[in-house]
């Protein structure tokens, strides 16, 4: 069974979205809790399953579904260890960061300040990177850019003081994006620039779509329409290849905000309208709902 997960993560990284999928599906349908005594690992093989199915089910469009691998994820973890606790708090909290953008700065606070306890309590540095991202994204999207900004660097400089790239890109595009919400969207641009030469090496590609989409917004933010508009085609593009619904339709959205103030209304419901109209799950998510009000608009 365990030899499944190591076939999914490589997938999953390289953005073969579909293919991770059916590797952990399989898998966690041999899962047997006895295999705990035969192959004990820290994170739990049943927990790391349902939290690697979970990632790949959101970017894949199904967000009713991740949700629900996420909790059970967490919440087994909570029955079985600290370490496991540590590991899935700090692998859950991206699912609400793409979901609920800064309507998730509490929650994510919250689940930032128990993963840098557990992890300080317990002799667990491999966590104190990713708890210190957590907690720095949120600060700054309450309003606490200062001390957002730095503790993102601290724990970006602790993620890689482990010797470890995995993640890293999503690390510096939640910097960006710290960057953005704090009205320094130059200084966001260059993070991305980063995060951009980083997969190009470690073809980690999983968030590619999502990296060019936040560019163009970036972009926006700096009076460059022209090359936002660029940077959401290549999101599109990057999004479509990998089946990546969600993903899409956060370009879709924010390529349909940006036709619709340049008076290309019809361009933007014809993008956007079947992107929506094939998602079954999530409807009352902030993107969802975001991408809901601007086709009524559009209508």
């Amino acid at each position: 069974m365990f030899w499944l997960f190591f076939c999914g993560d490589p997938c999953f990284y390289l953005g073969k979205l579909k293919e991770a999928r059916a590797y952990y599906e399989v898998a966690l349908d041999l899962w047997d809790p006895t295999y705990r005594a035969i192959a004990s690992t820290p994170e739990d093989g049943y927990v790391a399953g349902q939290m690697y199915l979970s990632r790949t089910l959101l970017c894949l469009g199904y967000i009713d579904q991740a949700i629900l691998r996420r909790d059970d994820a967490v919440a087994e973890a909570r029955r079985l260890s600290p370490y496991a606790l540590a590991w899935a708090l700090s692998n859950a909290w991206y699912g609400d960061w793409a979901l609920q953008g800064v309507n998730a700065a509490d929650t994510m606070l919250e689940c930032a300040e128990e993963v840098l306890a557990i992890s300080s309590q317990h002799g667990f540095p491999l966590f104190l990177g990713i708890g210190s991202v957590m907690r720095g994204w949120s600060l700054g999207a309450l309003g606490q850019a200062k001390e957002g900004i730095a503790t993102l660097l601290q724990g970006i400089a602790k993620r890689r003081a482990e010797d470890c790239r995995l993640m890293v890109p999503l690390c510096l595009v939640a910097l960006a994006d710290a960057h953005g919400i704090s009205t320094s969207p130059q200084e966001g641009l260059k993070w991305l620039d980063e995060a951009f030469s980083l997969i190009e090496t470690t073809q980690e590609r999983w968030a590619e779509a999502e990296m060019h989409q936040r560019r163009g917004t970036l972009l926006l933010s700096i009076q460059q329409p022209t090359a936002a508009e660029d940077s959401y085609h290549q999101a599109l593009a990057v999004a479509q290849r990998q089946n990546a619904k969600f993903w899409e339709l956060r370009a879709a959205t924010r390529l349909g905000c940006l036709w619709r103030d340049q008076g290309k209304r019809e361009q933007a419901r014809d993008l956007l309208a079947p992107i929506y109209n094939w998602f079954t799950e999530g409807l009352d998510t902030p993107v969802l709902n975001e991408a809901k009000v601007l086709l009524d608009e559009l209508a």
